[in-house]
């Protein structure tokens, strides 16, 4: 029996995430999005389902408003919500993506209990917190798709920067989805080799300052909306390594209980996912700049998690 994967948003993201998740075959589809755009979501499904023959795969593919279709979905990926418009922050969106949030969280608890939850709607770190408290699943079972992309652009920009391919650079990020993420030169390689022995410290800040201002400095190239490639290519990773066992360590905004000195925010850390969904978070020894970095984006964290009042 094929998995089942219900992608929640059918816009930008989640039209290329039904792309993605049928071209590598990792189950069928359900594209749900709200009733009054129930129509767009299902013509995407039927232009997915015709680009089968040529893109050589089999999945079917289905669009809907109604949650009873995604019930027993092995995956959810949520990326309903408004859009980053330019000179908006993450935070200017969290009124308006907290309701949609609670109306996804009540759907998914009715119709897909069991599913691993990647969330991607922004503020990333907030809403996954939210859809947490909303749902009452397992730790192991929410995740915030952030920091997997976040660490995607960092080595992007180290393999632009240097001219070399983005395979052989190995790097991390962690903390908050936004402007305060903690990049980590001193343990970022290319090829084995350290960062630093290859590349200036003037390269890697301005390396690091791009990274945090990656989000807003596509919103800007666009003026409206935000990226949609990238964060759907991190999110498909993830469920992936959770369909298929795989067992990868990527960065993720997961619950901490204790690690790293956080208690019950959702932070990027790097992750083990595997067929129970977050099986262990690692913990890294950070310097002390590092270290407080970190607490930096904490206390951000915190700040945007206490206005959702949950």
């Amino acid at each position: 029996m094929r998995k089942k994967i219900a992608l929640i948003g059918g816009g930008q993201i989640g039209q290329i995430l039904a792309m993605l998740a049928a071209q590598k075959e990792m189950g069928d589809i359900v594209l749900l999005d709200i009733p009054e755009l129930e129509n767009p979501a299902k013509g995407k499904a039927l232009d997915l389902m015709e680009m089968a023959p040529h893109g050589n795969y089999d999945a079917n593919i289905v669009g809907t408003s109604d949650y009873k279709d995604i019930e027993g979905a092995d995956v959810v990926i949520v990326t309903a919500g408004k859009p980053r418009q330019a000179g908006m922050t993450r935070e200017d969106l969290l009124a308006v993506n907290l309701q949609i949030i609670t109306q996804v969280a009540a759907g998914v608890k009715q119709s897909a209990p069991k599913a691993f939850c990647i969330i991607v709607t922004n503020p990333l770190d907030a809403m996954v917190y939210a859809f947490y408290k909303l749902t009452g699943f397992p730790k192991n079972q929410v995740v915030g798709m952030a920091g997997a992309l976040d660490t995607a652009r960092w080595r992007a920009f180290i393999a632009m920067e240097l001219g070399v391919s983005v395979a052989d650079v190995a790097g991390t990020v962690l903390g908050g989805h936004g402007p305060d993420m903690v990049p980590l030169p001193r343990l970022t390689t290319v090829g084995g080799v350290p960062l630093n022995e290859i590349a200036t410290k003037e390269q890697i800040d301005r390396l690091a300052t791009r990274t945090r201002e990656a989000g807003t400095e596509i919103v800007k190239l666009f003026g409206k909306g935000s990226a949609f490639f990238s964060p759907a290519w991190s999110a498909i990773t993830m469920a992936e390594s959770y369909l298929k066992n795989k067992r990868r360590i990527l960065p993720c905004a997961a619950l901490c209980e204790g690690e790293y000195g956080v208690k019950g925010l959702f932070i990027g850390v790097p992750c083990l996912i595997g067929a129970k969904g977050i099986e262990k978070i690692f913990e890294i020894k950070l310097a002390d700049d590092e270290k407080a970095m970190l607490q930096k984006t904490i206390g951000v964290v915190a700040k945007t998690v206490e206005e959702t009042k949950l």
